[in-house]
């Protein structure tokens, strides 16, 4: 904690120490008992339960799965903090002696394994520290506290569900809307930037039509396998070919799906992609690029049919407000080392965080919280290997508790306070 600078969040952050194990056995509970996307039933029980054991007005089932908590403290602004509950349907491999063994059945009745390898779990127990330590000592702040916990973020759901559900009816507008994410980075340090802060993304499935034939027989049928492989390779020129070098984009081809046997040629291949972008004319570029390659490349074959192009899901370009970002950065510097606070580019990642304030028209702010150990960060930095740490999304990631852990609610809480403080 910085204690040359005059820090609001001192005396709010004063009982933290204690609360510490029992949200390291919650982070670890939590860790191992994953739910999938808009399954989160068990995770949003533990939340609402934290929130009425220290006075919250308690909603559960918004959205489905989604939990809203207020904590009224007088005349003054209201922040909504946000953290997302879902786990990812991964085997985890990470090792740590509390990793998930949990089967699920996923949206399509598939039995899949299921991780938090993105590190919601870390979030919810961030977010349940914050809201006791604005409970306990209320005589620091004034204002409402609204605390959400949100399901679905992995498929693009959640924050549509809660918002379909009444969520900007039923409960005040909030001054400011934040939340933040840990990724791979330094753990004990913070980092964020004022405009586009996490990508928009569009997923897309297509679907080939060809001719099926004896594999000794390839005259006799019009290849998908083939033809998919030429969509996939010519989809790389998109972003090298037609996007200019100062804009950004990314298109990754994450599922390719054909046949069954060896021997035989199939009638159909499915591809499933995943577009990035920053920009809005970048973003339709790119779709109408994504179409063109596809039905040439099926014309060029002789598909009996045009193929199929589904969206599977999108989120939108989440950007920071310019006022409430300095704002943030002010109290994070004030309650932080300087050398903890950094600034960062836009991620590639993408989340529907940003839907709460864009649509409920409130400023809000993202930033993220790293949660590498910080030698094997410096030690990677250093043999220029950081793309070989575990990422979010990998079987092997798994933040370190310590200092992840206690970063994360100091700045969440030092965050709120830039308007709730007295």
């Amino acid at each position: 904690m910085n204690t040359a600078l005059s820090d609001p969040s001192s005396t709010l952050l004063g009982s933290l120490p204690s609360l510490l194990p029992g949200l390291e056995a919650l982070y670890k509970d939590v860790h191992a008992h994953p739910e999938l996307s808009m399954q989160e039933n068990r995770t949003a029980g533990l939340a609402a339960k934290h929130l009425r054991d220290n006075g919250y007005e308690v909603t559960a089932d918004v959205g489905k799965t989604g939990v809203v908590g207020l904590l009224r403290n007088g005349e003054g602004p209201t922040v909504m903090l946000r953290a997302d509950m879902d786990a990812l349907p991964v085997r985890e491999a990470s090792g740590v002696d509390y990793a998930s063994t949990v089967m699920a059945t996923d949206a399509a009745g598939n039995s899949v394994p299921v991780a938090h390898a993105c590190g919601h779990d870390m979030h919810v127990a961030w977010l349940m520290g914050a809201a006791a330590l604005f409970s306990q000592r209320r005589e620091a702040w004034r204002g409402t506290l609204m605390v959400v916990f949100q399901p679905g973020e992995e498929t693009a759901q959640g924050a549509r569900a809660m918002i379909d559900d009444g969520l900007f009816t039923r409960f005040p507008k909030p001054d400011v809307v934040l939340g933040q994410h840990v990724m791979v980075g330094p753990a004990g340090t913070v980092a964020g930037s004022a405009g586009p802060i996490t990508s928009a993304a569009d997923s897309l499935q297509i679907r080939l039509f060809g001719r099926g034939a004896h594999g000794s027989m390839p005259q006799a049928s019009i290849d998908p396998i083939v033809m998919a492989a030429a969509i996939v390779l010519r989809l790389q020129t998109i972003v090298s070919r037609e996007v200019a070098a100062t804009d950004a984009a990314v298109v990754t081809v994450g599922v390719l799906q054909a046949g069954t046997k060896e021997n035989v040629i199939p009638d159909e291949a499915i591809i499933k992609l995943n577009i990035r972008t920053f920009d809005e004319g970048v973003r339709k570029h790119v779709l109408a690029a994504i179409e063109r390659i596809v039905n040439a490349e099926a014309q060029a074959s002789g598909a009996p049919r045009a193929p199929e192009i589904t969206p599977l899901d999108r989120y939108p370009l989440n950007v920071n407000d310019k006022q409430a970002s300095d704002r943030i950065a002010e109290a994070l510097r004030r309650h932080f080392p300087p050398d903890r606070v950094r600034h960062t580019g836009p991620a590639p990642a993408s989340e529907d965080f940003g839907c709460f304030g864009s649509e409920w028209n409130t400023p809000s702010v993202y930033w993220f919280v790293g949660g590498t150990d910080p030698d094997i960060y410096a030690k990677a930095k250093a043999a220029g290997r950081i793309n070989d740490l575990p990422v979010n999304h990998s079987p092997f990631f798994a933040p370190v508790i310590h200092p992840t852990l206690q970063t994360g609610i100091e700045a969440m809480v030092a965050g709120a306070l830039a308007w709730l403080a007295k």
